[in-house]
């Protein structure tokens, strides 16, 4: 039985974290961080996560720990998972990074971006950006995973057998994504209020949104050449879920059955891919709670471009059950473990 520890464990993907591996056969949560939460019963302040009974939220101690677990996730805020990844990294653990710490492999991109120093460069080399999809491989090796964010996982996914089979101009790609609300965190904030949310959707963080390195990051390495790309975000007046609508021009003339043959290839073999027949289109509702990325396709043949639609749960395969994907490949379990049934409806 693998003893993993949550770092950080009242926030939404920690929360995921424990709702998912509450059913895992291999997994047994052995402590929970909080610092606003320590000393407080799991089950106290989430009902719905009784099976860890008398369990309590603790400070997060790294000394004490390190004695606890073998496997250690990390759903802090960006920055603060700097040193921690680095301590239990140095100290011959498992670790799985959920924040932007460890994603963008350019400690100069990443400083620019994020606006703080980068202080572990040495450590930074050796995380694996978590995309199983791409880098099964290098995961099964590592022993930092850098877990993707929730929009590039719509967005890399979505794009990845266009791009990597030439389809595209990568110089061409449109990104439009719409994010439910916990995609902004657990935290009092009046912009995400019910009252200001609800019956509302907008756009924010246009050229700026800090997800954007990170899709950069990847479709440059499946392009082959630095590719830049217009992504803007939108906040969908809903609780969970990412719808993201791609638009890239064709680099040749090809039909849509050549496009679907080249979607079904890349994917035929994926377990959490599920690529819609054409005229079918993704819908958050359908992947809400589960590890599923389902994904569209239509080619306009008037404009010449590809449209790809993708749909992603934000909490689980934008975050937590990407994680525990993760996990099992990186500690030889079976990839669907924990994650075949899971769902928040039936």
């Amino acid at each position: 039985m693998l003893k993993a520890a949550i770092c950080g464990g009242s926030g939404y993907t920690g929360i995921e974290l424990l709702r998912i591996l509450s059913g895992h056969p291999r997994v047994e949560v052995t402590a929970v961080t909080s610092e606003k939460s320590a000393g407080r019963r799991l089950c106290d302040l989430f009902p719905h996560l009784h099976s860890y009974g008398g369990m309590t939220f603790e400070p997060m101690e790294k000394e004490r720990l390190l004695s606890k677990a073998d496997l250690f996730f990390l759903a802090l805020p960006h920055g603060a998972s700097q040193e921690a990844v680095h301590y239990f990294f140095s100290r011959k653990k498992h670790v799985i990074d959920l924040s932007a710490d460890y994603r963008i492999s350019d400690v100069s991109v990443y400083e620019s971006w994020y606006g703080t120093p980068h202080q572990f460069a040495a450590t930074l080399q050796k995380a694996v950006y978590g995309l199983p999809e791409i880098y099964r491989s290098r995961i099964r090796k590592a022993r930092i995973i850098a877990n993707p964010g929730c929009y590039p996982t719509s967005a890399i996914l979505g794009l990845l057998p266009a791009v990597r089979n030439r389809l595209v101009d990568a110089r061409s790609i449109i990104i439009d994504s719409k994010s439910g609300t916990t995609g902004a965190g657990r935290k009092a904030d009046v912009a995400v209020a019910y009252c200001e949310v609800n019956e509302g959707f907008k756009a924010y963080g246009i050229g700026t949104h800090r997800h954007t390195p990170e899709i950069e990051q990847e479709i440059s390495c499946l392009a082959g050449e630095k590719v830049t790309v217009d992504f803007t975000p939108h906040l969908l007046p809903a609780d969970r879920g990412i719808l993201t609508t791609i638009y890239a021009k064709l680099s040749k003339t090809i039909s849509q059955d050549k496009v679907f043959a080249a979607y079904h290839a890349a994917y035929r073999k994926e377990p959490f891919i599920r690529l819609l027949p054409p005229g079918v289109y993704p819908n958050i509702k359908n992947v809400r709670g589960s590890n599923f990325c389902e994904i569209g396709l239509k080619l306009n043949t008037r404009t010449n471009t590809l449209i790809i639609v993708s749909a992603i749960d934000n909490l689980v395969k934008g975050a937590s059950g990407q994680a525990v994907h993760n996990m099992n490949i990186m500690m030889g379990f079976e990839e669907t473990e924990g994650l075949r049934s899971i769902s928040l409806f039936p």
